[in-house]
């Protein structure tokens, strides 16, 4: 007689892959890619605006001139041409870089998850704005961190309550996206950036700047990053992309950071993909001759987009509905009556084919029910005016 047994249980996944959800926006990205649907909700910078022929001469000229090195491994730390042309770029607008100064990374979302490998011991505490970046909560979040919200105004952290945190819960570092902010599109003035700097040198605080908007400006004056205000320098970490200028599907960030803090986060790197990829790199490095020609050309077709949905609020949102003027980036952050729930609603709004995202996720703590965020870069002026007429429809139904 045989005897059988059954298979043993599977040891359970790690308790951060238990408790750390999927992204909201990816998931309504996904119950909302029908053709007739006019989606608000994504991050997607316009296909349509995709410098197609560029891009692909500069990557015709990369396979023609040197194969044997666009198809090779390359270094963890990024290649020469493309960190050489970025840290002139960087110094031009105002910030000192050579390319020693910098780590490309297979786009600025990895840049996040090597620094969380590289700083965050489970059970740090990590300060974030409310409402913060959505996928940088998953990635603090993953890390173990106790992540506290830093209460915000228009202008971005309070500096007084800021003071008062790290007075108390002694954090680790402060995340910000201070330049159109992802998801209320506001800027952080050049005082508060001064006042975060002081305040992160005088009580041993790391900066991580994310700035994957910052060239989408459409009015106002530039402010200078963190890292250039006193007490800034050799605490701040940049973060930059190329997904928004120039195409989210090459996967090319990059990182500019203290050079002990820039050789951990390489070698969390190489641990995660050893580098990114080489003809992407060497692509974009060619590219970049073309680059602000380009960019030009993109932030007139979304400051058009950004005025008409400006000019497209007031008849679609309840009456007592507030949002801000953005003056660049990709997103309109809309606070509703205190009786609406954005979560509760967005199903209606999806049968009415418009699609946005609640801002609830956004907040570590205590979110507010009643806020939303809108894409405006994805859709035409039409587009833009037929989907808040359709959402007017949701809202009031």
């Amino acid at each position: 007689m045989t005897v059988t047994s059954s298979p043993a249980a599977l040891p359970p996944l790690a308790a951060r892959a238990r408790t750390v959800g999927g992204s909201p926006v990816r998931e309504i990205l996904a119950v909302t890619a029908r053709p007739e649907m006019i989606n608000f909700a994504g991050g997607l910078p316009a296909p349509e605006l995709f410098d197609r022929e560029g891009i692909a001469a500069a990557f015709r000229a990369v396979l023609e001139e040197a194969p044997e090195r666009a198809l090779q491994y390359s270094t963890t730390e990024g290649e020469p041409a493309l960190r050489q042309g970025l840290a002139a770029r960087i110094h031009a607008q105002g910030l000192p870089t050579d390319a020693d100064d910098l780590l490309i990374t297979t786009g600025s979302q990895q840049a996040l998850s090597l620094l969380a490998s590289a700083l965050i011991d489970p059970g740090d505490t990590v300060l974030v704005e409310s409402p913060c970046y959505l996928a940088a909560l998953q990635v603090f979040g993953l890390a173990g961190a106790r992540v506290l919200p830093v209460p915000c105004d228009a202008d971005g952290v309070d500096p007084a309550a800021l003071q008062e945190l790290i007075r108390a819960e002694r954090p680790k570092l402060l995340y910000l996206v201070p330049t159109f902010q992802n998801p209320t599109g506001r800027t952080m003035p050049a005082a508060r950036r001064a006042a975060v700097a002081t305040a992160a040198a005088r009580h041993g605080l790391w900066i991580v700047e994310d700035d994957p908007y910052g060239e989408l400006r459409y009015d106002g004056e530039r402010v200078p990053w963190t890292a250039s205000f006193p007490g800034g320098e050799d605490r701040t970490v940049l973060l930059g992309s190329f997904s928004k200028v120039m195409a989210p599907g090459l996967r090319l960030g990059w990182l500019r950071a203290p050079a002990a803090l820039r050789r951990a986060c390489a070698v969390a790197k190489q641990a995660a993909d050893l580098h990114t990829p080489t003809v992407n790199q060497l692509a974009a490095a060619r590219y970049l001759d073309v680059l602000d020609g380009h960019v030009a050309k993109v932030r007139t077709v979304y400051g058009e987009r950004r005025d008409a949905m400006l000019a497209g609020l007031p008849d679609a949102l309840p009456a007592g509905s507030a949002w801000d003027r953005p003056e660049g980036g990709m997103f309109l952050w809309a606070r509703l009556p205190e009786s609406y729930d954005t979560t509760a609603l967005l199903r209606r709004a999806v049968d009415h084919d418009v699609a946005y995202v609640p801002g609830e996720p956004f907040y570590a703590a205590d979110p507010d029910r009643s806020t939303l965020r809108l894409c405006f870069v994805t859709q035409t002026p039409q587009e833009i005016a037929e989907g808040l007429r359709r959402l007017a429809k949701s809202l009031n139904g």
